[in-house]
């Protein structure tokens, strides 16, 4: 069950308030779970149930996306208000020092998170950041005609064309190796949380001269790619080794952008074993 919680924010402007939206289920370490822009905590349900029989997952709805609200007037979304945020949420959870996995834009906040020292380990699927600028325009401007097709699109329309394979991969294609095993009910839930998401532009807007560039010491950190990314091409993956040069690079086979759905078990693995070797790594 959705849960919320308030907690105070360093900014720009100095402490502000905010409010966020989260899912928690399990025990063990904390994992803390990041989605992308546009979408929304419950792309991680296809793993979460495995994940929490290891750990305290903790999936959060990022500020100013799915039920969170946004940021307060003013506080800019970028790496250093809202990774430090993020540590802020932990701590109002009572939560120190997380494992975090975290996809796309949720995987760049995991990776800052890791660099500043707010967590354990991190597991980075298809982390934005590392990408040139053609790669980072031709993103962005997939991402606006997903959120402007999403935006058009009439709700009776959308749950009749979710009701079909033909219509979910017309609607979910992009990010999805496999779109026809998402569920009409989450393909409906996913494009109203694109269409919804009142954190999305100002988020593109500051991602815009966004390069992740530091390297993340003293923690284990995974960086894994999926083979059928269509929306940060898998190349990407290659430079983030050559600035994280510890990092494990993984690659998901058959998986698109969002790989949670397309190969649960491959993705849960991977998060698991990225959390484990913390303890090879304490013992040794």
């Amino acid at each position: 069950m959705t849960a919320t919680v308030s907690f105070t924010i360093d900014s720009p402007l100095g402490p502000r308030n905010a409010t966020v939206a989260y899912e928690r289920k399990g025990a063990g370490e904390p994992l803390l779970l990041l989605h992308g822009i546009g979408h929304h905590l419950q792309a991680w349900h296809p793993v979460t149930d495995i994940l929490a029989a290891e750990h305290d997952v903790i999936a959060v709805d990022l500020p100013g996306f799915g039920v969170s609200e946004p940021l307060p007037d003013g506080v800019p979304y970028d790496l250093g208000t809202v990774a430090p945020a993020l540590g802020a949420l932990c701590a109002a959870l009572s939560v120190e020092r997380p494992h975090v996995a975290g996809n796309s834009l949720g995987g760049l906040l995991a990776l800052e998170m890791g660099r500043i020292g707010l967590v354990r380990s991190v597991t980075a699927l298809s982390p934005a950041g590392f990408w040139t600028e053609g790669e980072r325009r031709y993103a962005f401007a997939t991402l606006l005609a997903m959120r402007a097709g999403a935006k058009a699109l009439p709700r009776p329309a959308l749950e009749r064309l979710s009701r079909t394979a033909a219509g979910r991969t017309a609607l979910t294609g992009t990010i999805y190796a496999r779109p026809a095993r998402r569920s009409p009910e989450a393909v409906v839930a996913e494009t109203l949380a694109l269409r919804d998401a009142t954190g999305f532009e100002k988020t593109l807007a500051a991602g815009g001269s966004v390069r992740f560039t530091d390297d993340v010491p003293g923690l284990p950190v995974t960086i894994a790619w999926g083979t059928r990314d269509r929306l940060l091409l898998r190349r990407q993956g290659v430079r983030a080794k050559q600035t994280v040069p510890g990092a494990r690079l993984v690659r998901l086979p058959d998986c698109g952008h969002v790989p949670m759905s397309d190969d649960p078990a491959l993705v849960a693995r991977v998060v698991l074993d990225t959390a484990r070797s913390t303890a090879t790594r304490t013992a040794a």
